[in-house]
């Protein structure tokens, strides 16, 4: 009889802890934390596959995508203009790029390229890595494709914990169908290569050629034997001067830069930026200097654009090139549950991205503890002071370049993940030289990943 007892009685504390456990699993559950993430890009990708790996805090994203695919500008589209929903193309792709960073320092820290690849890489195998990692981490059915983000509106209510902020996302999808989801938070990754930034020029009215933004570049062929002013010195204006030059176009690179300090092929020379247009359509540059043209080609970037948020609801200024204050160049001092992520310029994208959402991660999974809002607007608003003292100007205050390395080991010490290898930083360093010195073949050069800290050049062809 006793056994009998104390069977029963074993039996039931036993059903009794499952029913507990059950129980407890069920309520965990409920706190799993919703997250929006706007964008399938690069940077949406990474966010949706590092929430995934989380399922005890977060509930699986919803990624809103503005296309019918992911990969955001890397995906390739020939058309220019507008998508049939009268919204402008996104990507800035042109045929025939091809990365100025080699894919030992541009893939994600976690995910490889094939390494039968060349270092640097035309655009579609990009889009097909990007694919690739979609589809091993199992994001494609959290993603609503055919999807414009119309408002993300942060909703604040007080409780006995303090002020409570959550996100309403409104949307609408191709058929015309709205939609509104509340969020405990929202990761925007739409990126900032896709509006593109017309400067103001003096008389531009007056130029009887064509004017056109490099966002609308697709082909060199149709610029064959034109005269062609470049304007702008950057990536994109020197890699598509020299392909126009390939192509046989007569080419002027106009910029504000100091001159380059290589030569540039036959049929492309440098000027001093365009200033005005002149009354009989000829175009006037700062040294004074005039000359005519067939086409006026922007390589002048890109602004910022959000036109789904209310900046000053956010404690924000939204301008073209330059989006303060924010927290670690990634939330709004004022709401800490909104991250923009990739919002940086000068990096190694796919690593920042990396480094950005787990650090973001860390801050809604507790992990990360947050200085107060004031604190927060401080040392944002000395960020951009210290870089007004060493004379960097309005638009240039989110390049990183060579402060991307202390950034991203900031990131990941207080976000206590591991920090990028040494050799990303050591590769990109060396690429940097390369490109100076050999702008028309530096991405011919291969290299290996050895280790961690250490790569080496191979004899390979680049050819793919």
């Amino acid at each position: 009889m006793s056994f009998v007892f104390q069977y029963q009685s074993s039996l039931r504390e036993i059903i009794i802890g499952l029913l507990a456990v059950s129980a407890a699993q069920r309520t965990a559950k409920m706190r799993q934390l919703q997250v929006a993430v706007v964008g399938a890009g690069a940077a949406g990708l990474c966010a949706a596959r590092h929430i995934l790996a989380r399922p005890d805090t977060f509930a699986p994203p919803v990624v809103y995508e503005l296309t019918e695919h992911v990969g955001g500008t890397w995906f390739y589209e020939e058309r220019t203009g507008n998508y049939e929903n009268g919204l402008p193309i996104h990507s800035s792709m042109y045929k025939n790029l091809r990365t100025n960073l080699p894919k030992e320092v541009m893939m994600f820290p976690d995910f490889p390229f094939d390494s039968e690849l060349p270092s640097f890489l035309p655009h579609k195998e990009v889009q097909r890595y990007l694919e690739r990692y979609c589809q091993c981490h199992l994001i494609t059915p959290h993603i609503r494709f055919s999807t414009v983000v119309e408002e993300v509106r942060p909703v604040t209510e007080e409780t006995e914990r303090g002020v409570i902020s959550t996100w309403e996302v409104t949307s609408r999808d191709k058929s015309g169908s709205q939609n509104t989801k509340t969020f405990d938070s929202v990761f925007i990754c739409s990126g900032h290569y896709s509006d593109p930034y017309i400067p103001s020029i003096p008389g531009i009215e007056h130029f009887k050629g064509r004017v056109i933004h490099s966002h609308s570049y697709r082909h060199s062929e149709p610029f064959s034997g034109q005269s062609v002013v470049v304007l702008g010195a950057g990536a994109s204006g020197l890699d598509i001067s020299l392909e126009l030059g390939r192509s046989s176009a007569k080419v002027t690179l106009s910029h504000a830069k100091p001159t380059l300090p290589f030569p540039l092929p036959y049929g492309i020379q440098q000027a001093a930026p365009v200033v005005e247009v002149l009354a009989d359509g000829s175009l006037r540059f700062q040294d004074g200097a005039i000359t005519q043209a067939q086409i006026l080609l922007l390589c002048t970037g890109y602004k910022f654009s959000y036109p789904f948020l209310t900046p000053a609801q956010l404690g924000l200024e939204i301008h073209d090139h330059l989006v303060t204050p924010l927290y670690k160049f990634l939330m709004p001092p004022a709401f800490p549950s909104l991250f923009i992520i990739g919002i940086c310029k000068i990096i190694c994208p796919f690593p920042q991205f990396h480094c950005q959402t787990l650090f973001s991660l860390a801050v809604l999974e507790g992990s990360v503890t947050l200085p107060s809002q004031a604190e927060m607007e401080e040392e944002a608003v000395k960020e951009m002071e210290s870089k007004v003292e060493r004379g960097v100007k309005p638009q240039h205050m989110l390049k990183l370049d060579k402060d991307q390395w202390s950034y991203a080991q900031t990131l990941a010490q207080n976000g206590k993940f591991p920090p990028l290898p040494p050799v990303t930083q050591s590769l990109y360093e060396e690429v940097g030289r390369q490109r100076q010195v050999h702008p028309e073949n530096y991405k011919q050069i291969n290299y290996r990943l050895v280790s961690d800290t250490q790569w080496e050049q191979q004899d390979r062809p680049a050819a793919i």
